[in-house]
């Protein structure tokens, strides 16, 4: 099985406070990764640096076989369109209806006839349950209901890679548990690649073929959740009381 992900030595520091040190992970092909740790301890970071909005200090990151950190922006920007990124604010334009945000990131790639757009925004609302909303505004939809547009609007462009930040923060815990269905039936349903950040133990059950726990700015050995939650390490224990 070929690695979707490899992340070799990154590390990443803030003026004098270094957030990640040495981080080394794999996602393989067709699997979901979590990275758990408690807030503001550095998880969405390790996102930023693959995408490259942020910058590492050091290391290698490969993203479907490219080491980002070497790319153009032209280059960066084409494997940008592989890589789905959902935000934990779900980022959709509130100007727009439900199909226009759909609709946006397929117009500026300028590939796809209208025809083409209506059946993919008909695709994607189905797969994520929500047919009926295509003309409403999101201030009219529930946060759970944003966070699946979010979704659809990522999937839309057939992402072989999705990078997924806090995706069950601010969510009830039955929404959230629905969120995390979710993420678990787009890896199945797309065979997409996914590192999921959250701190959200019942998340990372749901969704994670195994889990690394970001412990002072480095990751733990990846492991299975039943394993984590028979861990004796007092801080991994933290997560699953």
């Amino acid at each position: 099985m070929e690695n979707a992900i490899e992340i070799t030595g990154l590390s990443k520091s803030f003026n004098s406070k270094q957030v990640l040190k040495d981080i080394h992970l794999t996602v393989p092909e067709g699997k979901t990764v979590v990275t758990l740790g408690k807030s503001g301890t550095g998880k969405s970071v390790i996102l930023k640096c693959i995408v490259r909005l942020l910058e590492p200090d050091k290391g290698s990151i490969k993203v479907l076989g490219k080491e980002m950190t070497g790319l153009t922006y032209n280059e960066l920007q084409r494997i940008r369109t592989k890589i789905g990124y959902i935000f934990q604010s779900g980022a959709l334009y509130d100007s727009m209806t439900v199909k226009e945000n759909l609709k946006f990131p397929l117009v500026r790639l300028k590939n796809f006839s209208s025809d083409e757009i209506n059946n993919k925004i008909e695709t994607v609302l189905n797969d994520v349950g929500l047919p009926d909303t295509v003309d409403k505004m999101p201030s009219e939809l529930s946060g759970g209901m944003r966070k699946r547009i979010s979704v659809a609007r990522t999937i839309i462009l057939e992402p072989a890679v999705m990078l997924w930040d806090e995706p069950t923060t601010g969510l009830d815990p039955e929404t959230a548990r629905e969120i995390s269905s979710l993420i678990r039936q787009m890896q199945q349903q797309y065979n997409v690649s996914s590192i999921v950040v959250t701190h959200d133990k019942d998340c990372s059950k749901i969704v994670g073929d195994s889990i690394v726990v970001l412990k002072n700015g480095e990751f733990t050995e990846p492991a299975p959740y039943e394993e984590l939650e028979r861990s004796n390490d007092e801080f991994i224990k933290s997560f699953f009381i």
